[in-house]
């Protein structure tokens, strides 16, 4: 059902403003009419499309749900471009980005009596941040969201860029263990521009996450590994949305909860409703 249900955006697919962001989009097709919205699939940084979600097993789950799915890839990852200018990683633009695809893919606002009316969101690490905020600001497009993975302070909050550029410049090693295991999986992972990523950091630190300044009201499922310390505060989102629920994936850490099992079942399971 996979090579069969799924397709490439012709390029470009949209602007916004009259700027192409340069965005790849996957849409997945099941073989019977969808009875559901579709879904958006948000990846994580440094990750994509065909990492994130069809080699994890996502887009198969989904497929055999009956669910459409939407998969862009961020800037700079995946099969995306990777713009010369900053604001093209802000996390704003990117959301403004995320919105354009879904009108252009024919997503229509929340509307009682049809059940295909919307839009449901899965958001991964860095993608659940993005969620977060698009929900907040697009409640009348989004039914429902599943964010993995999910830290209530950004995610890349702490990465060392000054010490990346200089290693990048010229090889002197990174102190900072965290920063160095992403820049390492950065540059492990093919068709990622490494120096896109790190402008996308760099854009994400000028635009600080605070979950408290807007808050998406739909119903939610946050999902977080036994071991993922960067999701140790998951339940500060919980509190803050006041209609999330929680689901905590035994043995699985922040690197390895995305391609579990249990997590796809329990987000097809609460998306299905």
């Amino acid at each position: 059902m996979q090579a069969n249900g799924r397709h490439s955006a012709p390029h470009p697919v949209h602007t916004v403003e009259g700027t192409d962001a340069q965005l790849h989009v996957d849409v997945f097709v099941p073989e019977a009419p969808a009875v559901l919205p579709p879904i958006l699939l948000i990846h994580g940084f440094a990750s994509s499309v065909e990492l994130n979600w069809v080699k994890s097993g996502w887009v198969p789950a989904l497929l055999r749900a009956g669910r459409r799915i939407i998969c862009p890839d961020l800037p700079g990852h995946g099969r995306s471009g990777a713009p010369d200018d900053m604001d093209s990683y802000s996390p704003g633009r990117i959301r403004a980005d995320l919105l354009q695809i879904l009108i252009d893919q024919g997503v229509r606002p929340l509307r009682d009596g049809d059940p295909t009316s919307g839009v449901d969101i899965i958001g991964y690490s860095l993608g659940s941040r993005l969620a977060w905020e698009f929900g907040a600001t697009q409640h009348e497009l989004v039914r429902k969201m599943v964010l993995g993975g999910p830290n209530p302070q950004d995610p890349l909050a702490d990465f060392d860029l000054p010490a990346a550029q200089r290693f990048l410049a010229d090889g002197t090693p990174i102190a900072d263990e965290s920063t160095n295991e992403l820049l390492k999986m950065a540059e492990l992972i093919p068709n990622n521009n490494i120096f896109s990523l790190l402008s996308l950091i760099e854009a994400v630190k000028l635009e600080p996450f605070d979950p408290a300044e807007a808050v998406p009201r739909m119903p939610i499922l946050l999902v977080a590994g036994e071991f993922d310390m960067r999701a140790a505060r998951m339940h500060t989102l919980a509190e803050l949305s006041g209609c999330a629920e929680q689901h905590i994936i035994p043995g699985r850490t922040h690197n390895n909860a995305v391609t579990s099992r249990e997590f796809k079942d329990a987000a097809i399971a609460f998306l299905s409703r």
